[in-house]
């Protein structure tokens, strides 16, 4: 049972790996190669080129994060390399978030689709810097346990960049007018991560206390 557990979740950090590798290589080409705002919508283009400095750091600094993310959850690397767990680590919580996410939150300001777009993009940089915090608070403490709980809810904010690009194609194909769908997407990139990193951190509580409550009445 142990080893068809760890398969599935070797499988899971292997998929969202490759997701974020994904959105890492579009977003550093069509950043790197192309004038900014070529490779979005047309009316958010007048917005970017508003905020060159803003959307250039927030997105290759979360470019550093994506691939981080799932690579600081493999249990091989934090037993075998933990200083180089460690300096990762910081480089994602340094780097990837704290930069990244100030400059979302400055973003967030001007982000296409009104109110409803600039609160839901503003509350995601907040989670992001508020979740990062507490991961780094609580591994300076020596709370390992509740460190590794909130790096899975900040790496489940961090994913947001790959959902949004899964939401965008999807009410695209849906037939979704793109000033309808936006504000929407705002919201939808974020709140389910959220939420689907809640369900599954209480399943794993748990089935520790069950696990806890086994050994305890073997003992």
């Amino acid at each position: 049972m142990n080893r068809m557990s760890d398969a599935i979740r070797s499988l899971g950090l292997g998929t969202i790996l490759v997701l974020s590798l994904g959105v890492v290589a579009y977003a550093v080409v069509a950043y790197s190669l192309f004038a900014l705002g070529t490779v979005v919508h047309p009316d958010m283009r007048a917005g970017f080129e508003a905020n060159r400095v803003a959307i250039y750091t927030h997105i290759f600094a979360s470019a550093v994060a994506l691939p981080l993310g799932p690579i600081q959850f493999s249990v091989r690397l934090r037993t075998a390399r933990p200083g180089l767990h460690r300096w990762l680590g910081r480089t994602y919580l340094g780097v990837g978030v704290l930069v990244g996410g100030a400059a979302g939150f400055v973003m967030a300001f001007h982000a296409f689709g009104g109110r409803v777009s600039q609160l839901g993009f503003g509350c995601l940089a907040i989670a992001w810097l508020y979740t990062g915090a507490r991961a780094y608070l609580a591994i300076r403490a020596r709370e390992v346990a509740s460190h590794r709980r909130w790096m899975v809810r900040n790496f489940a904010l961090t994913f947001a960049a790959v959902t949004l690009r899964l939401w965008l194609p999807a009410s695209v194909a849906a037939g979704v007018p793109f000033g309808l769908a936006y504000p929407a997407i705002a919201w939808l990139c974020w709140v389910p991560n959220v939420l689907f990193a809640e369900v599954l951190l209480g399943r794993t509580a748990g089935h520790a206390r069950a696990a806890l409550a086994q050994s305890q009445a073997q003992s």
